[in-house]
């Protein structure tokens, strides 16, 4: 069979003995999960013998990776994609890349990964014995989006496979004794993932809030409910959120303002993060990433009210920014008197996974005067309605709510958001410039 620019041997194929060999495997660094040290098994199939100038084909079997899937997503049917390097040694050298189809079974958390047959073609240039030694190799996770981890061995590998190469002419030679293993693993990763965040109170910590806390701090409503304003400007207050995310706790301060505009006895609430512009540490896709908010309400008022913003309507590179949609909603009072509007707990939710986190503590932005409409707030929660967006965002909910904030840790505009296999920190630019 004619392959290439060569002849594609298809005679008997060597028998290959399984090679086992102590891999150290690196998480995408955005994934905050520390390096995984396993064993690799691989069977290298190869023709026993061939001849200067025949292309052959190289199979790598992976019957062993050297880490099972993470305990944070199952990952889907066809996302996984291998590839690798074969080190070509003996009667000659070279690095032959091999690389495997998109082809897998759903892999539950927690599972052995299964990877497809790589494959890869050499043309064969000398005589002698030509030994194929199994070497790193990569595995990329398609969904939830695009991520890599990357494998290479911690310890001299022994040859997969020997290919005997006669001449052109057929004649044999009397065999290269080169069975020694070509050239050891390079370019190791070093060093621990160091993409997350470490406090999120330091640099502008606290900045904006010194002196002016309390309840009546926030931006006062001059023209109260007899109907001579409609729109309400509030303060800029700094929110400290706290999470728990798989690997511990992570907490960071936000800049958050809430503004209102009267209409009849309601207030259309929108409430934005100021100065939240961020940069987006990996591909994320469109419709993939939905945040939400429970303005707490106080002062005469009791309860909470739902705002929330549009889902991302266009994919967003690695390296873009990544900006806050403003957070809207429509608030009822449900008291007379004077009612206070707080930051409160923050719902993200992201490719099927619904993440909470909560202030450790608040901060009024707003203060108003306020009429009791009928159904008002008034001690309920959850008293406003969505103001001009789609409450599901056209995501599927998968697993369990209590797995979904596990295992999906959200926080918006400072802290960290896993998706998946995948956290991404999101900083403020003022902070990174620290």
């Amino acid at each position: 069979m004619l392959g290439g620019a060569g002849l594609l041997l298809a005679a008997a194929p060597a028998q290959a003995a399984e090679v086992a060999y102590k891999t150290e495997c690196i998480p995408p660094a955005i994934s905050g999960l520390p390096p995984v040290e396993g064993t690799t098994k691989v069977e290298i199939t190869a023709p026993a013998e061939a001849k200067v100038g025949d292309e052959v084909e190289v199979v790598w079997k992976t019957t062993q990776a050297a880490s099972n899937n993470p305990d944070v997503l199952d990952l889907e049917k066809d996302t996984v994609q291998p590839t690798g390097t074969v080190k070509v040694g003996g009667a000659q050298t070279a690095d032959l890349a091999v690389e495997g189809p998109r082809s897998n079974p759903p892999i539950k958390k927690n599972s052995p990964m299964v990877l497809s047959d790589m494959k890869g073609k050499i043309k064969l240039t000398a005589p002698g014995e030509v030994t194929l030694t199994p070497d790193k190799y990569n595995i990329n996770v398609s969904k939830p989006i695009s991520t890599d981890t990357k494998c290479s061995p911690k310890e001299t590998v022994k040859p997969g496979a020997t290919i005997k190469v006669t001449d052109a002419g057929g004649a044999t030679t009397g065999g290269l004794p080169t069975g020694l293993p070509t050239g050891l693993p390079t370019g190791l990763p070093t060093g621990l993932p160091t993409g997350l965040p470490t406090g999120g109170t330091s640099g502008g910590s606290n900045s904006g809030s010194s002196g002016t806390g309390g309840s009546d701090t926030g931006g006062s409503d001059t023209g109260g409910s007899g109907g001579g304003k409609s729109d309400f400007t509030g303060k800029e207050v700094q929110i400290p959120y706290k999470c728990k995310t798989p690997i511990g706790d992570k907490s960071a301060t936000s800049p958050v303002q809430i503004n209102a505009k009267k209409d009849g006895g309601n207030y259309g609430l929108t409430v934005q993060f100021k100065k939240s512009v961020m940069d987006s540490p990996a591909d994320i896709p469109a419709d993939s990433v939905k945040p939400s908010m429970e303005v707490k309400l106080g002062g005469a008022d009791k309860g909470t009210v739902h705002v929330e913003g549009p889902t991302n309507k266009e994919p967003i590179k690695s390296g873009e920014p990544i900006n806050i949609p403003d957070l809207t909603g429509t608030y009822k009072p449900g008291a007379d008197g004077k009612s206070t509007l707080s930051p409160g707990v923050l719902t993200v939710k992201a490719l099927g996974t619904t993440t909470t986190c909560t202030p450790s503590k608040t901060e009024v932005s707003l203060e108003i005067d306020t009429a009791a409409q009928p159904g008002g707030a008034a001690g309920g929660s959850g008293s406003g309605s969505a103001g001009g967006s789609d409450t599901s965002g056209g995501l599927a909910e998968t697993g369990s709510s209590n797995d979904g904030i596990l295992r999906a840790l959200g926080l918006v505009a400072g802290t960290v958001i896993l998706l998946g296999g995948a956290v991404f920190t999101f900083l403020p630019r003022r902070r990174r410039a620290n």
